[in-house]
């Protein structure tokens, strides 16, 4: 199979048997996701803008900007709106920027549509009138070097166009000679003159009407919460919570180092192995109300089979390992952890009558206790054991001073069939394998 078709089949494994966890994973990212909306939800968000006439300069629009968020213009506003907040209040809820055409946009964030509109309307009003107030009150020298300047230019012109008026009735006298050529020629370089002085006053006079400013109509009454908004930070939460959740499952078995490979686990333990048994996954008793409810304490990624419970059963398999292994004493070993390879120890034993013991170890440090066996048949739980694990496990043969005869490996698989009125099946009721 391709890496994208296990990847496929592993993600179905984990939404079977862990969709419970998933779902709760979900619910517990949408819950987080709506309490963090009282922080991350800005509400309800709407701007006003104000256009500021004639010619204006980078730095001095953003100046404006900053003077829209001033102390003064939201304690005016504030004041104003009559909610009970204080400009300090209004700081966090307003949010101001330079737009093209020498417009500054001014954004207000608020509980309800209404009272958004009404913040917005009215820091905008206050920002005008605070402004016209600097400008107007500005200095009087400034607007005296302006004013004299005017009257320089109209003056100017009012010289030039008395200038243009004595050549023209001069031209006009005569005929057409050298001289009239010089005059006209004197005439179209004083209309030139004059044009400049002109734009220059144009210019003047725009300069002196850079204290304009506009409100461009009234807010727009917002029609719903701005994002995000509780539903989509909820649904976001759910959403990256699930995620989490399954991504986390296949990155941990990705990332688990049990053996699932016979080849492997012989060459850890040390001895041939003899076969493989299939065996029903059972439920462990005394689960705790989570693992009731959510059905998490078992492994997700144990292979489902397309048959009945009970048609897997089959005893022959177990009396020809017995038979095929040598009549001497041998001391079937299984770690303490291990369920399914401590119930198929027990059913070897049981075969093979007073031939076999079953003993016990511990997977961490594995210690083999002195007996009269002959050798050690190793049964273990396919995927259950570390190579560190079984190496252990083949140390402590070693230093009990007997030999691996073989690893009987028992594989959890899950039927999907059931029939009706099934019972659980018992420690007793393994599947067969290949012997």
């Amino acid at each position: 199979m391709t890496d994208d078709t296990v990847r496929l089949s592993m993600i179905g494994q984990v939404l079977r048997g862990r969709w419970r966890t998933l779902v709760v994973l979900a619910l517990l990212g949408a819950l987080i996701g709506a309490g963090s909306s009282v922080i991350l939800s800005p509400g309800y968000r709407t701007s006003s803008s104000v256009l500021l006439q004639g010619p204006r300069e980078a730095d001095e629009l953003l100046t404006q900007a900053e003077v829209a968020t001033s102390s003064v213009v939201l304690d005016r506003a504030a004041a104003g709106l009559g909610d009970g907040e204080t400009g300090a209040d209004l700081r966090d809820k307003v949010a101001t920027s330079v737009a093209q055409g020498n417009v500054i946009t001014i954004e207000a964030t608020g509980d309800t549509a209404e009272q958004t509109q009404r913040m917005a309307d009215q820091i905008a009003s206050e920002f005008v009138k605070y402004s016209t107030q600097i400008i107007a009150g500005s200095g009087d020298a400034a607007v005296q070097l302006a004013q004299e300047r005017r009257e320089t230019l109209r003056q100017q012109v009012a010289q030039t166009n008395q200038r243009i008026s004595e050549l023209s009735a001069k031209v006009n006298e005569g005929k057409t000679t050298v001289e009239s050529v010089q005059l006209r020629t004197e005439l179209q370089g004083l209309r030139t003159s004059i044009e400049s002085a002109m734009s220059s006053l144009n210019a003047a006079d725009t300069a002196s009407g850079l204290g304009n400013m506009v409100v461009l109509g009234s807010a727009q009454l917002p029609s719903s919460p701005a994002a995000p908004t509780l539903p989509q930070l909820a649904l976001g939460g759910a959403l990256l919570f699930f995620l989490v959740g399954l991504f986390g499952h296949l990155f941990t078995a990705r990332t688990d180092r049990r053996l699932k490979d016979e080849e492997e686990i012989a060459a850890a333990v040390g001895g041939p192995v003899l076969a493989t048994f299939d065996a029903v996954e059972e439920r462990p008793t005394g689960k705790t109300l989570r693992a009731k409810l959510l059905r998490d304490d078992r492994p997700w990624n144990i292979p489902r089979v397309d048959v009945h419970a009970d048609e897997i059963d089959v005893e022959v398999h177990y009396r020809r390992l017995v038979s095929r292994l040598p009549q001497r004493r041998l001391l079937i070993v299984a770690a303490e952890d291990d369920h399914a390879g401590k119930v198929a120890a027990e059913r070897l034993a049981a075969l093979a009558d007073r031939w076999f013991t079953v003993a016990t170890i511990s997977p961490v440090r594995p210690v083999i206790e002195e007996s009269d066996a002959e050798g050690i048949l190793v049964v273990a739980g396919l995927g259950s054991r570390s190579a560190w694990e079984l190496v252990g496990i083949a140390e402590a043969v070693a230093d009990a001073g007997l030999a691996v005869v073989g690893t009987v490996l028992i594989r959890p698989v899950q039927p999907t069939r059931t029939r009706s009125g099934a019972t659980t099946p018992t420690d007793h009721e393994a599947l067969a394998g290949t012997a």
